[in-house]
């Protein structure tokens, strides 16, 4: 007989080989599209964080002018008595404006003065007002002070201002130009750390704009949201899951859940501006009203996610706790929710980035508002961050450009880390059964 592995194949064998080649090849291609995909989306990510970061660079500095300020006693408190009220009213500008007129004496002319003074920021009086204020024993001396630049200024020595447009185009004239440069050549104008941007609220100069008040805004709102959203949504999840009888009403219920939970978030602001404000007459742009209505938004989101927890608990610790007598309250509040309990707090951390980002519901219920001083209270006028990112852009100065996107960026940051909280609390606390 001849060797079987000396046999040429037949048809069918042939025809066998061709399609597991055809669909390993196929298999190949399938990989190949989605490395393809994941890599494109990875590169429009990576785009946009770069274009982002870029214009944030420049948001996250800011050009301070050192000038030795003369605290004029006669100017700033010609009493002597140190009142906080009077010094709060002395003219701070004319000190800046002396600082000035002492460092470039060669000008006389009053049209040049009048240029000369536009190169610091409208309130840099406000910066000099609040270091007599912090240090009244320095009245009558001589302070070198750090003062914001006028934001064409600023522009110009961050290298975002093209020298070679006419002055009309670059909103800066060239004596200003010489000016600044030989400031900068002196060491006097230098670019630093803006911390105006975390240590002040908005401001309609670029240079003085801070994002303070719309944090300390975002933090009352999401407090809360979470005081409202997470006990309601934990206990009508627990409800749903293990109390409630199947039937026609508990099904209604869950759709009605679902479909809330794909609902657009103006909606929920429109139901805020209609409800809370017409209605019960809670305080407009106040992180009271902000946060009830990105309780009501995030709460069907919440639900969802804490009755995936609860149904993910095997039967068997229900079974193993009523065998020893628990009751089906002490099962589930004893046993199954704190079981449950990572995978429900990763759900109310994404909820919670979810309504830290949302701009719509809060504008419908005027959190839209110009917020110069931080809230000190649940009841007090607010804003939020992605509201005031909103504001910003809207704005013409070409200096809230930056702005922007530096406190885009700080967004971003907080959003990033909320979701890393998540999957690190899910990754250290998850079980598998």
């Amino acid at each position: 007989m001849s060797d079987p592995s000396q046999r040429t194949p037949g048809p069918a064998a042939a025809v066998k080989k061709a399609r597991l080649r055809r669909r390993h090849a196929a298999e190949r291609r399938f990989r190949a599209y989605a490395i393809g995909a994941v890599a494109f989306a990875a590169g429009l990510l990576a785009l946009l964080v770069a274009s982002i970061g870029v214009r944030a660079y420049s948001g996250f500095r800011q050009s301070y002018l050192t000038l030795p300020i003369v605290i004029d006693r006669e100017i700033v408190d010609p009493e002597g008595t140190n009142d906080p009220a009077v010094l709060a009213d002395a003219n701070y500008i004319s000190l800046v404006k002396q600082a000035l007129r002492a460092r470039f004496p060669e000008i006389t002319a009053r049209s040049e003065q009048s240029a000369l003074y536009s190169i610091v920021s409208v309130g840099a009086a406000d910066s000099v007002k609040e270091y007599v204020l912090a240090h009244p024993q320095d009245i009558g001396r001589t302070v070198s002070l750090r003062l914001e630049t006028a934001d064409s200024v600023d522009a110009l020595v961050k290298g975002l201002t093209d020298r070679t447009l006419p002055a009309d185009d670059r909103g800066i004239s060239d004596l200003e130009v010489a000016w600044v440069d030989d400031l900068v050549a002196s060491g006097e104008l230098r670019v630093g750390f803006s911390r105006t941007l975390f240590t002040s609220g908005d401001s309609r100069e670029p240079e003085r704009a801070g994002i303070l008040a719309a944090l300390t805004g975002s933090a009352m709102t999401l407090v809360v949201t979470f005081l409202l959203s997470f006990p309601l949504g934990v206990a009508a999840a627990v409800y749903l899951e293990e109390f409630a009888p199947r039937n026609r009403w508990t099904a209604l219920v869950e759709v009605n859940i679902n479909n809330l939970a794909a609902v657009p978030s103006v909606i929920f602001g429109l139901l805020g501006l209609a409800i809370l404000l017409n209605f019960f007459g809670l305080p407009r742009s106040s992180p009271l009203a902000g946060g009830i209505v990105l309780a009501l938004m995030t709460l069907p989101t919440l639900i969802i996610a804490a009755r995936a927890a609860i149904a993910a608990v095997p039967p068997s610790i229900r079974e193993a706790a009523l065998a020893v007598g628990a009751s089906d309250v002490q099962v589930v509040l004893h046993h199954v929710v704190p079981l449950a309990l990572p995978g429900i707090l990763t759900g109310s951390i994404i909820g919670m980035a979810r309504a830290l980002g949302e701009t719509a519901p809060l504008l419908m219920i005027g959190m839209v508002a110009f917020i110069v001083d931080v809230p000190h209270g649940f009841t007090e006028a607010a804003t939020v961050l992605p509201v005031q990112i909103f504001i910003w852009a809207d704005s013409p100065e070409r200096g809230f450009v930056a702005r922007t996107a530096a406190a885009t960026a700080v967004l971003l940051f907080f959003l990033v880390m909320m979701n890393a909280t998540a999957v690190v609390l899910r990754r250290r606390f998850e079980r598998r059964w």
